[in-house]
Protein backbone atom coordinates (compact mmCIF):
# COMPACT_ATOMS: atom_id res chain seq x y z
CA UNK A 1 0.00 0.00 0.00
CA UNK A 2 1.53 3.49 -0.62
CA UNK A 3 2.67 5.68 2.12
CA UNK A 4 2.05 9.00 3.22
CA UNK A 5 5.27 10.80 4.70
CA UNK A 6 3.95 14.60 6.04
CA UNK A 7 6.76 14.66 8.54
CA UNK A 8 8.80 17.92 7.96
CA UNK A 9 10.46 18.15 11.26
CA UNK A 10 14.07 18.26 11.18
CA UNK A 11 14.32 15.08 13.30
CA UNK A 12 14.87 11.94 11.53
CA UNK A 13 12.32 10.38 10.05
CA UNK A 14 10.72 7.23 11.52
CA UNK A 15 9.04 4.57 9.38
CA UNK A 16 5.33 5.88 8.01
CA UNK A 17 2.74 3.58 8.79
CA UNK A 18 -0.46 3.43 6.87
CA UNK A 19 -4.01 3.57 8.60
CA UNK A 20 -5.97 3.47 5.53
CA UNK A 21 -7.12 0.93 3.20
CA UNK A 22 -7.84 1.85 -0.22
CA UNK A 23 -11.24 1.47 -2.43
CA UNK A 24 -11.90 2.33 -5.61
CA UNK A 25 -14.85 4.70 -7.37
CA UNK A 26 -16.73 5.97 -10.39
CA UNK A 27 -18.34 8.09 -8.35
CA UNK A 28 -18.70 11.33 -10.02
CA UNK A 29 -20.63 13.18 -6.99
CA UNK A 30 -19.39 12.07 -2.98
CA UNK A 31 -21.58 11.96 -0.56
CA UNK A 32 -21.83 10.50 2.93
CA UNK A 33 -23.06 7.34 0.96
CA UNK A 34 -20.10 7.47 -1.14
CA UNK A 35 -17.55 9.46 0.51
CA UNK A 36 -14.27 10.66 -0.61
CA UNK A 37 -12.46 9.39 2.67
CA UNK A 38 -13.48 8.10 6.04
CA UNK A 39 -11.42 9.81 9.30
CA UNK A 40 -11.49 7.88 12.50
CA UNK A 41 -14.38 9.47 15.02
CA UNK A 42 -13.96 7.48 18.08
CA UNK A 43 -13.50 10.66 20.24
CA UNK A 44 -16.44 11.79 19.10
CA UNK A 45 -14.93 15.57 17.83
CA UNK A 46 -15.02 15.50 14.30
CA UNK A 47 -18.28 17.86 13.72
CA UNK A 48 -20.37 18.63 10.45
CA UNK A 49 -17.70 21.40 9.08
CA UNK A 50 -14.06 21.16 10.56
CA UNK A 51 -10.83 22.55 9.89
CA UNK A 52 -7.12 21.16 9.64
CA UNK A 53 -4.87 19.62 8.24
CA UNK A 54 -3.92 16.40 6.57
CA UNK A 55 -0.39 15.61 8.32
CA UNK A 56 1.74 12.91 9.45
CA UNK A 57 2.78 13.83 13.11
CA UNK A 58 4.58 10.90 14.30
CA UNK A 59 3.83 7.50 12.39
CA UNK A 60 -0.04 8.03 11.46
CA UNK A 61 -1.36 9.22 8.50
CA UNK A 62 -4.56 11.48 9.44
CA UNK A 63 -5.99 14.75 9.67
CA UNK A 64 -4.90 17.12 12.54
CA UNK A 65 -7.87 20.09 13.82
CA UNK A 66 -8.44 22.12 16.62
CA UNK A 67 -10.45 20.03 19.56
CA UNK A 68 -12.41 21.60 22.26
CA UNK A 69 -9.50 21.26 24.13
CA UNK A 70 -6.19 20.33 22.26
CA UNK A 71 -5.16 19.43 18.96
CA UNK A 72 -6.54 16.23 17.68
CA UNK A 73 -5.18 13.58 15.39
CA UNK A 74 -7.47 11.85 13.65
CA UNK A 75 -6.25 8.75 11.38
CA UNK A 76 -7.54 8.46 7.96
CA UNK A 77 -9.54 5.14 7.40
CA UNK A 78 -10.22 4.59 3.99
CA UNK A 79 -9.76 6.74 0.93
CA UNK A 80 -10.74 7.15 -2.34
CA UNK A 81 -7.55 5.88 -4.62
CA UNK A 82 -7.76 8.77 -6.98
CA UNK A 83 -7.42 11.27 -4.15
CA UNK A 84 -4.57 9.65 -2.38
CA UNK A 85 -1.91 11.59 -4.25
CA UNK A 86 -4.06 14.93 -3.55
CA UNK A 87 -4.11 14.22 0.01
CA UNK A 88 0.29 14.08 0.08
CA UNK A 89 0.23 17.40 -1.80
CA UNK A 90 -2.15 19.18 0.78
CA UNK A 91 -0.38 17.72 3.49
CA UNK A 92 3.61 18.28 2.36
CA UNK A 93 2.22 21.79 1.19
CA UNK A 94 0.58 23.06 4.63
CA UNK A 95 -2.53 23.52 3.02
CA UNK A 96 -5.22 24.34 5.83
CA UNK A 97 -8.89 23.13 4.70
CA UNK A 98 -12.10 22.77 5.92
CA UNK A 99 -13.56 19.37 5.35
CA UNK A 100 -17.33 18.70 5.22
CA UNK A 101 -18.79 15.65 6.44
CA UNK A 102 -21.25 13.60 8.20
CA UNK A 103 -20.96 11.01 10.98
CA UNK A 104 -21.53 7.49 10.57
CA UNK A 105 -21.27 3.91 12.46
CA UNK A 106 -17.87 3.57 10.20
CA UNK A 107 -16.47 7.08 11.23
CA UNK A 108 -16.83 10.87 10.19
CA UNK A 109 -17.27 10.44 5.73
CA UNK A 110 -15.76 13.06 4.33
CA UNK A 111 -17.32 14.52 1.23
CA UNK A 112 -16.34 17.87 0.55
CA UNK A 113 -12.53 19.74 1.11
CA UNK A 114 -11.71 23.40 0.15
CA UNK A 115 -8.95 25.29 0.53
CA UNK A 116 -9.31 28.12 4.05
CA UNK A 117 -6.46 30.80 3.68
CA UNK A 118 -5.06 31.52 7.50
CA UNK A 119 -2.81 29.54 9.36
CA UNK A 120 0.20 30.83 7.84
CA UNK A 121 -0.52 27.77 5.74
CA UNK A 122 0.58 28.46 1.92
CA UNK A 123 -0.05 26.58 -1.48
CA UNK A 124 2.31 25.75 -4.02
CA UNK A 125 -0.26 26.50 -7.03
CA UNK A 126 -1.10 30.24 -7.75
CA UNK A 127 -4.00 29.21 -9.51
CA UNK A 128 -7.18 30.71 -7.46
CA UNK A 129 -9.85 27.71 -7.03
CA UNK A 130 -6.91 24.63 -7.93
CA UNK A 131 -7.92 22.42 -5.27
CA UNK A 132 -11.75 22.56 -6.34
CA UNK A 133 -10.32 22.42 -9.97
CA UNK A 134 -8.59 19.22 -9.10
CA UNK A 135 -11.14 17.96 -6.94
CA UNK A 136 -13.48 18.14 -9.60
CA UNK A 137 -11.42 16.45 -12.35
CA UNK A 138 -10.67 13.96 -9.98
CA UNK A 139 -14.19 13.14 -9.30
CA UNK A 140 -14.51 12.96 -12.90
CA UNK A 141 -11.87 10.38 -13.42
CA UNK A 142 -11.37 6.57 -13.77
CA UNK A 143 -9.90 5.63 -11.12
CA UNK A 144 -6.21 4.24 -11.06
CA UNK A 145 -5.58 0.56 -11.29
CA UNK A 146 -5.26 -1.13 -8.51
CA UNK A 147 -1.65 -1.31 -8.00
CA UNK A 148 0.78 -0.32 -5.67
CA UNK A 149 2.51 3.10 -7.06
CA UNK A 150 6.14 3.60 -6.34
CA UNK A 151 6.31 6.18 -2.54
CA UNK A 152 8.41 8.58 -4.39
CA UNK A 153 6.88 8.44 -7.56
CA UNK A 154 5.01 11.81 -8.34
CA UNK A 155 2.06 11.12 -9.53
CA UNK A 156 -5.80 14.16 -11.42
CA UNK A 157 -16.16 21.09 -14.47
CA UNK A 158 -13.47 23.06 -15.19
CA UNK A 159 -13.67 26.50 -14.97
CA UNK A 160 -10.39 27.67 -15.05
CA UNK A 161 -7.56 26.75 -17.18
CA UNK A 162 -3.67 25.42 -15.99
CA UNK A 163 -1.10 27.63 -18.31
CA UNK A 164 1.46 28.63 -15.80
CA UNK A 165 4.23 26.28 -14.82
CA UNK A 166 3.85 26.11 -11.54
CA UNK A 167 -0.24 25.07 -11.67
CA UNK A 168 1.07 22.41 -14.42
CA UNK A 169 3.39 21.12 -12.12
CA UNK A 170 1.01 20.84 -8.91
CA UNK A 171 -1.88 19.32 -11.26
CA UNK A 172 0.86 16.86 -12.68
CA UNK A 173 1.94 15.63 -8.27
CA UNK A 174 -2.51 15.55 -7.52
CA UNK A 175 -3.38 13.59 -11.03
CA UNK A 176 -1.14 10.71 -9.97
CA UNK A 177 -2.13 7.36 -12.12
CA UNK A 178 -5.33 8.53 -12.97
CA UNK A 179 -3.73 10.27 -15.95
CA UNK A 180 -2.65 7.52 -18.74
CA UNK A 181 0.82 6.04 -18.20
CA UNK A 182 2.34 7.58 -21.53
CA UNK A 183 0.85 11.02 -20.99
CA UNK A 184 2.55 11.00 -17.46
CA UNK A 185 5.18 10.46 -18.77
CA UNK A 186 4.88 12.54 -21.81
CA UNK A 187 4.46 15.37 -18.99
CA UNK A 188 7.22 15.01 -17.18
CA UNK A 189 9.57 15.09 -20.29
CA UNK A 190 7.66 18.27 -21.29
CA UNK A 191 7.99 19.73 -17.98
CA UNK A 192 11.53 19.22 -17.79
CA UNK A 193 11.79 21.15 -21.10
CA UNK A 194 10.14 24.12 -19.84
CA UNK A 195 11.87 24.44 -17.15
CA UNK A 196 15.18 23.54 -18.73
CA UNK A 197 17.93 26.57 -18.83
CA UNK A 198 19.78 24.55 -21.21
CA UNK A 199 17.30 25.11 -24.61
CA UNK A 200 15.99 28.10 -26.05
CA UNK A 201 13.26 29.90 -25.05
CA UNK A 202 11.37 29.07 -28.96
CA UNK A 203 11.76 25.28 -26.86
CA UNK A 204 10.30 26.05 -23.69
CA UNK A 205 7.91 27.88 -24.82
CA UNK A 206 6.47 25.30 -27.52
CA UNK A 207 6.65 22.83 -24.25
CA UNK A 208 4.73 24.36 -21.79
CA UNK A 209 2.16 25.06 -24.55
CA UNK A 210 1.83 21.77 -25.45
CA UNK A 211 1.76 20.82 -21.49
CA UNK A 212 -1.05 23.52 -21.01
CA UNK A 213 -2.95 21.68 -23.96
CA UNK A 214 -2.86 18.16 -22.69
CA UNK A 215 -3.50 18.74 -19.03
CA UNK A 216 -7.11 20.77 -19.40
CA UNK A 217 -8.34 17.61 -21.45
CA UNK A 218 -9.97 15.09 -19.14
CA UNK A 219 -8.31 11.52 -20.06
CA UNK A 220 -11.48 9.39 -19.70
CA UNK A 221 -11.00 5.91 -20.25
CA UNK A 222 -12.73 3.38 -22.19
CA UNK A 223 -16.05 2.55 -19.90
CA UNK A 224 -19.28 4.20 -21.14
CA UNK A 225 -22.22 4.43 -19.18
CA UNK A 226 -25.46 2.73 -20.25
CA UNK A 227 -27.93 4.79 -22.80
CA UNK A 228 -32.10 4.46 -22.25
CA UNK A 229 -33.24 3.44 -25.28
CA UNK A 230 -36.36 4.82 -24.55
CA UNK A 231 -34.78 8.30 -24.46
CA UNK A 232 -32.69 7.30 -27.70
CA UNK A 233 -35.41 6.62 -29.85
CA UNK A 234 -37.53 9.75 -28.51
CA UNK A 235 -34.82 11.82 -29.63
CA UNK A 236 -34.33 10.31 -32.68
CA UNK A 237 -38.65 10.68 -33.60
CA UNK A 238 -37.95 14.48 -32.16
CA UNK A 239 -35.13 14.85 -34.78
CA UNK A 240 -36.26 12.71 -37.90
CA UNK A 241 -39.51 11.68 -39.41
CA UNK A 242 -40.03 8.64 -40.42
CA UNK A 243 -36.80 6.91 -41.47
CA UNK A 244 -37.86 3.73 -39.15
CA UNK A 245 -34.62 1.82 -40.66
CA UNK A 246 -32.17 3.93 -39.81
CA UNK A 247 -33.72 4.63 -36.23
CA UNK A 248 -33.77 1.04 -36.14
CA UNK A 249 -29.99 0.73 -36.95
CA UNK A 250 -29.03 3.30 -34.25
CA UNK A 251 -30.79 1.55 -31.50
CA UNK A 252 -29.17 -1.46 -32.21
CA UNK A 253 -25.46 0.35 -31.76
CA UNK A 254 -27.10 1.56 -28.31
CA UNK A 255 -27.89 -1.91 -27.37
CA UNK A 256 -24.30 -3.02 -28.16
CA UNK A 257 -23.06 -0.22 -26.32
CA UNK A 258 -25.02 -1.10 -23.09
CA UNK A 259 -24.08 -4.86 -23.45
CA UNK A 260 -20.52 -4.15 -23.70
CA UNK A 261 -20.14 -0.66 -21.74
CA UNK A 262 -17.70 0.61 -24.62
CA UNK A 263 -18.13 1.69 -27.96
CA UNK A 264 -18.47 0.29 -30.97
CA UNK A 265 -15.73 -0.79 -33.16
CA UNK A 266 -16.80 0.83 -35.79
CA UNK A 267 -18.33 4.35 -36.56
CA UNK A 268 -21.72 5.57 -38.77
CA UNK A 269 -20.92 6.19 -42.10
CA UNK A 270 -24.49 7.84 -43.33
CA UNK A 271 -24.61 8.06 -47.00
CA UNK A 272 -27.81 9.63 -49.12
CA UNK A 273 -28.33 12.50 -51.52
CA UNK A 274 -27.46 16.17 -50.35
CA UNK A 275 -30.22 17.26 -48.25
CA UNK A 276 -31.54 13.93 -46.74
CA UNK A 277 -30.81 14.92 -43.38
CA UNK A 278 -27.03 13.12 -43.04
CA UNK A 279 -25.89 15.78 -40.39
CA UNK A 280 -29.41 15.85 -38.35
CA UNK A 281 -28.68 12.15 -38.12
CA UNK A 282 -24.99 12.72 -37.05
CA UNK A 283 -26.56 15.18 -34.08
CA UNK A 284 -29.21 13.11 -32.79
CA UNK A 285 -26.56 10.41 -32.33
CA UNK A 286 -24.55 12.94 -30.18
CA UNK A 287 -27.05 13.80 -28.26
CA UNK A 288 -27.98 10.30 -27.37
CA UNK A 289 -24.47 9.33 -26.13
CA UNK A 290 -24.09 12.43 -24.54
CA UNK A 291 -20.85 13.51 -25.85
CA UNK A 292 -19.55 16.76 -27.43
CA UNK A 293 -19.20 16.81 -30.87
CA UNK A 294 -16.69 18.33 -33.64
CA UNK A 295 -17.07 18.67 -37.22
CA UNK A 296 -13.97 17.99 -39.68
CA UNK A 297 -15.17 19.05 -43.22
CA UNK A 298 -13.07 17.21 -45.46
CA UNK A 299 -13.95 19.29 -48.58
CA UNK A 300 -12.00 22.14 -47.31
CA UNK A 301 -8.86 20.38 -45.73
CA UNK A 302 -5.98 19.46 -48.59
CA UNK A 303 -2.97 19.06 -46.59
CA UNK A 304 -2.50 16.42 -44.10
CA UNK A 305 -0.85 18.57 -41.50
CA UNK A 306 -4.00 20.78 -41.37
CA UNK A 307 -5.30 17.78 -39.08
CA UNK A 308 -1.56 15.89 -37.80
CA UNK A 309 -0.77 20.03 -36.92
CA UNK A 310 2.98 20.95 -37.37
CA UNK A 311 6.70 20.24 -35.83
CA UNK A 312 8.08 22.31 -32.93
CA UNK A 313 11.09 23.00 -35.15
CA UNK A 314 9.03 25.72 -36.72
CA UNK A 315 8.46 28.96 -34.68
CA UNK A 316 5.12 29.19 -36.12
CA UNK A 317 4.20 25.77 -34.79
CA UNK A 318 1.12 24.77 -33.61
CA UNK A 319 -1.68 21.73 -32.96
CA UNK A 320 -3.72 20.40 -35.90
CA UNK A 321 -7.39 20.35 -35.96
CA UNK A 322 -7.55 16.98 -34.77
CA UNK A 323 -5.67 18.07 -31.73
CA UNK A 324 -7.47 21.60 -31.51
CA UNK A 325 -11.04 19.35 -31.47
CA UNK A 326 -9.81 17.54 -28.29
CA UNK A 327 -8.89 21.08 -26.45
CA UNK A 328 -11.89 22.55 -27.44
CA UNK A 329 -14.23 19.76 -26.21
CA UNK A 330 -11.76 19.55 -22.65
CA UNK A 331 -12.15 15.49 -22.91
CA UNK A 332 -10.91 12.98 -25.01
CA UNK A 333 -14.46 10.97 -25.17
CA UNK A 334 -15.81 12.81 -28.03
CA UNK A 335 -18.21 12.57 -31.27
CA UNK A 336 -16.14 13.21 -34.33
CA UNK A 337 -18.72 14.07 -36.92
CA UNK A 338 -16.82 13.93 -40.68
CA UNK A 339 -18.94 15.31 -43.40
CA UNK A 340 -17.72 14.27 -46.58
CA UNK A 341 -16.19 11.87 -46.54
CA UNK A 342 -15.73 11.06 -50.10
CA UNK A 343 -13.34 14.27 -50.65
CA UNK A 344 -11.21 13.13 -48.23
CA UNK A 345 -8.71 11.51 -50.80
CA UNK A 346 -8.59 15.16 -52.43
CA UNK A 347 -5.19 15.95 -51.62
CA UNK A 348 -3.15 18.99 -52.97
CA UNK A 349 0.46 16.85 -53.53
CA UNK A 350 1.29 17.38 -49.61
CA UNK A 351 0.31 13.66 -49.13
CA UNK A 352 -3.67 12.39 -48.46
CA UNK A 353 -6.01 13.21 -45.49
CA UNK A 354 -7.63 10.01 -45.61
CA UNK A 355 -4.45 8.20 -44.34
CA UNK A 356 -4.32 10.62 -41.33
CA UNK A 357 -7.96 9.93 -40.72
CA UNK A 358 -6.92 6.11 -40.55
CA UNK A 359 -4.75 6.58 -37.37
CA UNK A 360 -7.82 8.59 -35.46
CA UNK A 361 -9.82 5.46 -36.41
CA UNK A 362 -7.94 2.62 -35.54
CA UNK A 363 -8.77 3.33 -31.91
CA UNK A 364 -4.75 2.58 -31.60
CA UNK A 365 -3.98 6.16 -30.62
CA UNK A 366 -3.72 9.23 -32.92
CA UNK A 367 -0.20 11.36 -32.59
CA UNK A 368 -0.17 15.04 -33.58
CA UNK A 369 3.56 16.23 -34.97
CA UNK A 370 3.38 19.09 -32.96
CA UNK A 371 1.99 17.26 -29.10
CA UNK A 372 4.37 14.60 -30.03
CA UNK A 373 2.29 11.92 -27.85
CA UNK A 374 -0.19 9.30 -28.46
CA UNK A 375 -3.43 10.42 -27.65
CA UNK A 376 -5.66 7.59 -26.38
CA UNK A 377 -8.90 7.45 -29.17
CA UNK A 378 -10.83 4.17 -27.61
CA UNK A 379 -13.70 6.74 -26.87
CA UNK A 380 -13.43 8.26 -30.16
CA UNK A 381 -17.19 7.81 -31.90
CA UNK A 382 -16.65 8.86 -35.77
CA UNK A 383 -19.64 8.95 -37.87
CA UNK A 384 -19.02 10.34 -41.24
CA UNK A 385 -21.26 11.68 -43.65
CA UNK A 386 -21.06 10.90 -48.17
CA UNK A 387 -22.93 11.44 -50.92
CA UNK A 388 -21.43 8.87 -53.33
CA UNK A 389 -19.80 5.91 -50.79
CA UNK A 390 -17.81 5.04 -54.25
CA UNK A 391 -15.43 7.87 -53.65
CA UNK A 392 -14.24 6.29 -50.46
CA UNK A 393 -11.14 4.22 -50.24
CA UNK A 394 -11.85 0.68 -49.27
CA UNK A 395 -9.50 1.00 -45.68
CA UNK A 396 -11.48 4.15 -44.26
CA UNK A 397 -14.94 2.20 -45.83
CA UNK A 398 -13.88 -0.74 -43.16
CA UNK A 399 -13.52 1.69 -40.37
CA UNK A 400 -17.48 2.05 -40.80
CA UNK A 401 -20.92 0.42 -40.41
CA UNK A 402 -22.87 2.02 -43.72
CA UNK A 403 -26.50 3.30 -43.52
CA UNK A 404 -28.13 4.35 -46.60
CA UNK A 405 -30.33 7.36 -46.29
CA UNK A 406 -33.21 7.11 -48.45
CA UNK A 407 -34.34 10.77 -50.16
CA UNK A 408 -38.17 11.14 -48.52
CA UNK A 409 -40.81 10.22 -50.76
CA UNK A 410 -43.81 12.98 -52.17
CA UNK A 411 -45.99 11.91 -48.92
CA UNK A 412 -43.05 12.12 -46.64
CA UNK A 413 -42.11 15.31 -47.98
CA UNK A 414 -45.94 16.78 -47.20
CA UNK A 415 -45.61 15.57 -43.29
CA UNK A 416 -42.28 16.86 -43.20
CA UNK A 417 -43.15 20.50 -44.42
CA UNK A 418 -46.76 20.58 -42.91
CA UNK A 419 -45.62 19.73 -39.48
CA UNK A 420 -42.12 20.57 -38.50
CA UNK A 421 -41.06 22.74 -41.20
CA UNK A 422 -43.33 25.34 -41.16
CA UNK A 423 -44.54 25.47 -37.79
CA UNK A 424 -40.57 25.59 -36.71
CA UNK A 425 -40.19 28.81 -39.06
CA UNK A 426 -43.60 30.63 -37.33
CA UNK A 427 -42.58 29.51 -34.29
CA UNK A 428 -39.08 31.06 -34.79
CA UNK A 429 -40.03 34.57 -35.80
CA UNK A 430 -42.87 34.53 -33.41
CA UNK A 431 -45.86 33.84 -35.49
CA UNK A 432 -49.23 32.01 -34.40
CA UNK A 433 -50.18 28.91 -36.56
CA UNK A 434 -53.09 30.54 -37.38
CA UNK A 435 -51.47 34.03 -39.00
CA UNK A 436 -50.22 31.39 -41.90
CA UNK A 437 -52.74 29.12 -43.58
CA UNK A 438 -51.67 26.56 -46.07
CA UNK A 439 -54.34 24.79 -47.85
CA UNK A 440 -54.26 21.24 -49.24
CA UNK A 441 -54.10 22.36 -52.50
CA UNK A 442 -50.77 25.13 -51.16
CA UNK A 443 -49.26 22.13 -49.46
CA UNK A 444 -49.36 19.95 -52.90
CA UNK A 445 -48.30 22.62 -55.43
CA UNK A 446 -45.22 23.47 -52.47
CA UNK A 447 -44.42 19.68 -53.38
CA UNK A 448 -44.79 19.48 -57.09
CA UNK A 449 -42.64 23.23 -56.99
CA UNK A 450 -39.53 20.58 -55.48
CA UNK A 451 -40.43 17.16 -57.20
CA UNK A 452 -37.04 17.48 -58.68
CA UNK A 453 -34.70 17.99 -55.41
CA UNK A 454 -33.32 15.60 -53.29
CA UNK A 455 -33.48 15.99 -49.28
CA UNK A 456 -35.97 18.34 -47.67
CA UNK A 457 -33.66 21.64 -47.32
CA UNK A 458 -35.18 23.46 -50.66
CA UNK A 459 -38.73 22.93 -48.75
CA UNK A 460 -37.54 24.43 -45.39
CA UNK A 461 -36.04 27.40 -47.61
CA UNK A 462 -39.35 27.28 -49.15
CA UNK A 463 -41.60 27.46 -45.36
CA UNK A 464 -39.07 30.71 -44.49
CA UNK A 465 -40.28 32.22 -48.27
CA UNK A 466 -43.93 31.46 -47.15
CA UNK A 467 -43.45 32.66 -43.45
CA UNK A 468 -41.50 35.80 -44.39
CA UNK A 469 -44.31 36.87 -47.15
CA UNK A 470 -47.46 35.85 -44.63
CA UNK A 471 -45.49 38.26 -41.61
CA UNK A 472 -44.77 41.14 -44.43
CA UNK A 473 -49.05 40.75 -45.86
CA UNK A 474 -50.08 41.21 -41.82
CA UNK A 475 -47.75 43.76 -40.76
CA UNK A 476 -48.03 46.40 -44.56
CA UNK A 477 -51.84 45.17 -45.13
CA UNK A 478 -53.13 44.91 -41.54
CA UNK A 479 -55.12 41.35 -41.75
CA UNK A 480 -55.33 39.00 -39.88
CA UNK A 481 -54.68 35.62 -41.26
CA UNK A 482 -52.98 34.83 -44.86
CA UNK A 483 -53.85 31.30 -47.01
CA UNK A 484 -51.69 30.18 -49.31
CA UNK A 485 -53.77 28.56 -52.07
CA UNK A 486 -52.35 26.23 -54.88
CA UNK A 487 -52.20 29.39 -57.07
CA UNK A 488 -50.62 32.06 -54.45
CA UNK A 489 -47.77 28.94 -53.45
CA UNK A 490 -47.04 28.79 -57.04
CA UNK A 491 -46.74 32.74 -57.86
CA UNK A 492 -44.34 32.87 -54.54
CA UNK A 493 -42.23 30.03 -55.10
CA UNK A 494 -42.17 29.51 -59.43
Amino acid sequence: MPVFDFNHSPEPAKEAECTYEIFYSHSGEPSPEQPILVLDNRAGELKHHTNGMFTNPIRRTAFEFKGEKDTVSADILRIDARFISLLKWLGENHINVCLSGAVREEGYAVYKIREIAFGGGSKLSAEDGFLQFMIERLLSSDPPSPEIPDEDEEETGDSMRLTSIQSITDFLTCAGRTLPENIRLWARRNLAVARSSEVSAEERRHAQHALSIMMNIQWKGNYFQAIDPDEARRILDEELYGMEAVKQRIIETIIQINRTHTLPAYGLLLVGPAGTGKSQIAYAVARILKLPWTTLDMSSINDPEQLTGSSRIYANAKPGIIMEAFSIAGESNLVFIINELDKAAAGKGNGNPADVLLTLLDNIGFTDNYIECMIPTVGVYPIATANDKEQISAPLMSRFAVIEIPDYTPEEKKVIFSRYALPKVLKRIGMRETECVLTPEGLDAVIELHKNTSGIRDLEQAAEHIAANALYQIEVNHVKTVSFDGEMVRKLLG
